[in-house]
C-alpha cells in the first residue's frame, strides 16, 4: 500500500533557519514541505489554510510564543500535530510544551535522523486522529441523514441531587460529539446560577438574557449570542448574569430557543439546575434524550428514581432515558449492576472516578478536548457514541 505524505509546515522567524529545516525534509521519501510561516499569526493563518499533518515550531516567535501557537493550533485543528524546536535543553520548557499540546519537544539543532523520527511519528499520529474524526463524521452523518429540513437532536443532562456531575458531563459531552460538519450548542438553563462558561473558559460576553428584550426572535440574532468555545464546532449560549433575569423568562420564550436551536445545530446539549425550576421543565419537555448522572450513594439513587418516577408519570417519555453512574469505582459496595437492578435496566453507563477531572474543571478545559486518553475521557466518548446511536434510530 502507498504510503501517504506527511505534510509539513515550518514556522521560525528567521529564513535562514526555514531554509535549512527545509533542506533536511525536502528529499525524504514520504514527506513534503507545503509551507513556511515567520510569525505565530501567520502559522495559525497557514495551518488553516494548507491543513498540514506536521508543524515544526521554534519556541520564539516575535507576535507571540510558540507555545502559545501551539496551544491555539491544537484546539482549531486537533489532528495537527506540533513540534517544537528550542534552544533550550530543559525539563520545565519541555513540560511546558507538553501541556499546550506539542507532539514533542527538540533541541536546536536537532540531529536529523531524530528529527525524521519524530516527523514520521507525529505524521502517523495525525493521520490516525484526522481517520478518527472523518469517522465520526461519517458515523454521525449516516445516522443524521443530514439534508435540508433535519432538525437537531437536543440532549438534556438532569438530575435531582447537586454535586453528580452534570454541568462536567454536559460540557465534556459538547466535545466528544464535535467532529466536522457537525454544529453543536451548549445551553446553559440555570438561569440563576449557570456554570457552563466557566466550565469551558468563556468569557459570557452575551447571554440568554440579551435575547429578552428583541422584537423578534429568530436564527439571526439568537446566532448573534453564541458565544465561541475552544472548538471551533461548539458553542455557548450562556446564562443570565444577573440571578434576578431569571425571573422574566416564559416557557414559551424558551421554548422558541429550543427550536430555533435545532434549526442550527446538530445536538442541543443542555445543562440544568438539580431543581424542577422553569429552565429544566422546559429542557426536559423538549428532549430527544434525557442523560441522568448518578453517584453511588443510596440517598442520591433513591432521589434520582423518584424524580425518574414524577417526571415519567408527568408525561415524559420513559424510552428517552439514559442513566449514568459517574465517579464509580468498580469496588464500590453498590455495584453498577446491583443499581442498574435497582432502576430495572439490564445495564447502566459509567464513567470512572479520575484525578484530572477537578484539574479539568479548575482550568476550564473538558478533558475530551485536552486530555482525550484519560479514564473518564475516553467513558464520555462512549457516551457520545450511545447518544447518537440513541438520538438517530428514532428516524429510521
Amino acid at each position: 500500500m502507498e504510503q501517504e505524505v506527511i505534510r509539513v509546515l515550518i514556522v521560525d522567524d528567521i529564513a535562514e533557519t526555514r531554509e535549512n529545516l527545509r533542506r533536511l525534509l525536502q528529499f525524504e521519501r514520504g514527506v513534503e514541505v507545503v509551507g513556511e510561516a515567520g510569525s505565530a499569526g501567520e502559522a495559525i493563518r497557514r495551518v488553516g489554510e494548507l491543513k498540514p499533518d506536521v508543524v515544526i515550531m521554534d519556541i520564539n516567535l516575535p507576535d507571540r510564543t510558540g507555545l502559545e501557537a501551539t496551544e491555539e493550533i491544537r484546539r482549531r485543528f486537533p489532528a495537527t500535530q506540533v513540534i517544537i524546536l528550542s534552544v533550550q535543553d530543559e525539563r520545565d520548557y519541555m513540560r511546558r510544551a507538553m501541556k499546550a499540546g506539542a507532539y514533542d519537544y527538540l533541541v536546536k539543532p536537532p540531529p536529523i535522523d531524530e528529527l525524521l523520527s519524530v516527523v514520521r511519528s507525529a505524521g502517523a499520529e495525525a493521520h490516525k486522529e484526522r481517520q478518527r474524526l472523518t469517522d465520526v463524521a461519517t458515523s454521525s452523518s449516516v445516522a443524521l441523514g443530514t439534508g435540508p429540513g433535519t432538525l437537531g437532536k437536543v440532549i438534556v443532562i438532569y438530575g435531582p441531587r447537586g454535586g453528580v456531575g452534570r454541568t462536567f458531563i454536559a460540557s465534556n459531552l459538547a466535545f466528544a460529539l464535535q467532529a466536522p460538519d457537525t454544529a453543536i450548542v451548549l445551553v446553559d438553563a440555570k438561569l440563576q446560577f449557570g456554570d457552563l462558561a466557566m466550565f469551558t473558559d468563556v468569557q459570557p460576553r452575551h447571554t440568554m438574557a440579551d435575547l429578552l428584550d428583541a422584537d423578534t426572535l429568530d436564527r439571526e440574532l439568537l446566532n448573534e449570542v453564541l458565544l465561541p468555545t475552544s472548538a471551533d464546532r461548539v458553542r455557548l449560549l450562556a446564562s443570565p448574569l444577573a440571578p434576578e433575569e431569571a425571573e422574566r423568562f416564559t416557557p414559551e420564550f424558551l421554548r422558541q430557543i429550543f427550536e430555533l436551536l435545532k434549526q442550527m445545530a446538530d445536538y442541543v446539549v443542555v445543562d440544568t439546575s438539580c431543581m424542577l425550576d422553569l429552565g429544566t421543565l422546559t429542557a426536559l419537555e423538549s428532549a430527544d434524550l434525557i442523560l441522568m448522572p448518578l453517584i453511588a450513594d443510596l440517598p442520591a439513587l433513591r432521589n434520582a428514581r423518584l424524580a425518574m418516577h414524577v417526571l415519567i408519570g408527568s408525561g415524559l417519555d420513559p424510552e428517552k432515558w439514559v442513566l449514568v453512574l459517574n465517579r464509580y469505582h468498580k469496588r464500590s459496595a453498590l455495584s453498577a449492576d446491583r443499581i442498574a437492578n435497582y432502576f430495572k435496566l439490564r445495564s447502566i453507563l459509567t464513567i470512572p472516578e479520575d484525578d484530572k477531572v477537578l484539574a479539568s474543571i479548575n482550568k476550564g478545559q473538558p478533558l475530551t478536548l485536552r486530555q482525550r486518553n484519560s479514564p473518564a475521557a475516553r467513558s464520555i466518548f462512549q457516551l457520545a457514541r450511545v447518544v447518537r446511536e440513541r438520538v438517530w434510530q428514532t428516524e429510521d
